[in-house]
């Protein structure tokens, strides 16, 4: 498939999973990945999502809590790359205040609208949704202090470009800070070329020494990359019989634009 093809793939079933919430279900990515995974759960204190709509948390298919990791201060600017139905831009933009600013981007209509909608419930004006690729972000350079990204950018076939663009939009000193699925051993071929894996945040994982380049040659320094061997429980059920958690873990991933060039 081509970059164009995968990007179609994607972006369609994304927009199915947002039209599940919208009919009131629970949002799935493919066959291979539902929303009901514990991958999807637990990774929010009910405090932090008491007064965000319940479509927002059924819209939820990320791997983490970046905006948790991020550790996001009053005033500061946060972009999510793929926000989705909008949770972690909704949380970002409680702990940036009102004196700070959340951006989300994503390529998915139906994700843009269900998400400007639960801004709406939400009450959220300190809120941006943009339309866009992550590959290609409509902000200006040095524009915000924090990029966060949840279970997204495993499914980019232009995974360089997207650190490049998240380090040129970020300022000095910015932080990166993202919940995905990564590979700790090179996938085998049937689940390379298997699409439902792609979309379901598989086929499209990168080895972890692979992304510590990709960091390092966007300009990003203090990168880390940290496993979380406990998930390979969960992610056993995404393609039972297959042995995917010998493969796959979701991870944290965080580096810093450095000060000085």
């Amino acid at each position: 498939m081509s970059t164009q093809d995968i990007r179609t793939l994607v972006k369609e079933k994304y927009g199915q999973a947002a039209v599940q919430v919208t009919t009131g279900g629970r949002a799935s990515c493919g066959s291979t990945c539902s929303g009901k995974d514990p991958i999807t759960s637990d990774l929010y204190q009910p405090e932090e999502t008491g007064a965000l709509p319940p479509e927002a948390l059924a819209a939820s298919l990320g791997c983490g809590n970046p905006t948790a990791l991020a550790q996001l201060n009053p005033g500061e600017t946060v972009l999510d790359l793929g926000s989705g139905g909008g949770i972690d831009v909704l949380l970002s933009a409680k702990r940036v205040g009102p004196t700070g600013k959340a951006y989300g981007l994503d390529m998915t209509e139906e994700m843009l609208a269900l998400a400007r909608e639960n801004q709406r419930k939400a009450g959220v004006e300190n809120v941006e949704f943009l339309k866009g690729e992550i590959e290609n972000i409509p902000l200006p350079e040095n524009s915000v202090d924090v990029v966060i990204s949840n279970c997204v950018i495993n499914l980019s076939p232009q995974k360089e470009r997207v650190f490049r663009e998240a380090f040129r939009v970020l300022r000095t000193g910015g932080r990166l800070a993202v919940a995905d699925i990564v590979a700790t051993a090179s996938l085998p071929e049937e689940v390379k070329g298997d699409w439902a894996a792609y979309t379901g945040c598989m086929a499209g994982a990168t080895e972890i020494d692979e992304l510590e380049k990709m960091l390092g040659s966007a300009g990003f320094d203090r990168i880390k990359v940290a496993p979380k061997d406990t998930s390979r429980s969960f992610i056993r059920e995404w393609m039972p019989g297959k042995c995917i958690e010998e493969y796959l873990v979701s991870a944290t991933i965080e580096a810093t634009k450095p000060l000085h060039s």
